[in-house]
């Protein structure tokens, strides 16, 4: 017994010791390139105030990133959801931002609060999330030859352009949409 851990305590130590190193062929995803992604959604944000939570790679060097969703983690730190463009890069993920005194601003340059931030979006941007998680919305599915309009609820918080995930009322399926704006979302078959 006093084996075993002793050996799952030099596993831990090492573990903490000796962080995880990208595979080969894998691409570190820098805080430097979370911070630009974060930043051109309209939420100033410095390398600094990134935190990854966990090894973030890619398949190749700096992938064009995108923000899923930001939400509250507390008053001065807030959860945001990225992925890469083309979901074959990487996987998505998620990091932590400070964002209280002296934190993340927006283009404005004015200092937002974790309240701020979630109230209408990003303060002073175009970015403003138009729908929000738990709301209901309607979801235009085209194709080729059909065209289908399904009463939906929003399950992430969106801005104009953003894709989104929804699910049917009923919670059966989950749809990936575009936002068009306030109540409407458009998806292909």
């Amino acid at each position: 017994m006093k084996r075993l851990k002793a050996m799952l305590s030099f596993t831990f130590l090492a573990a903490v010791v000796c962080p995880a190193v990208a595979e080969p062929g894998g691409y570190a995803i820098s805080t430097k390139e979370i911070a630009a992604t974060v930043s051109r959604m309209g939420m100033q944000v410095l390398p600094e105030q990134v935190t990854l939570l966990t090894d973030v790679v890619a398949t190749k060097v700096s992938p064009a990133l995108k923000v899923r969703s930001i939400e509250r983690w507390s008053n001065e730190r807030v959860m945001a959801r990225l992925e890469c463009e083309n979901r074959e890069e990487c996987l998505p993920f998620f990091v932590g931002l400070r964002v209280g005194q002296g934190g993340a601003s927006a283009s404005s340059g004015t200092s937002v609060q974790g309240s701020q931030l979630f109230s209408s979006g990003p303060v002073g941007t175009s970015k403003a999330f138009v729908v929000r998680s738990g709301s209901p919305a309607t979801l235009m599915l085209d194709s080729d030859r059909v065209h289908i309009r399904l009463s939906v609820i929003c399950l992430e918080n969106g801005a104009p352009g953003q894709m989104i995930r929804v699910t049917g009322k009923d919670h059966r399926l989950v749809f990936t949409a575009q936002v068009i704006d306030g109540s409407l979302l458009k998806g292909r078959l």
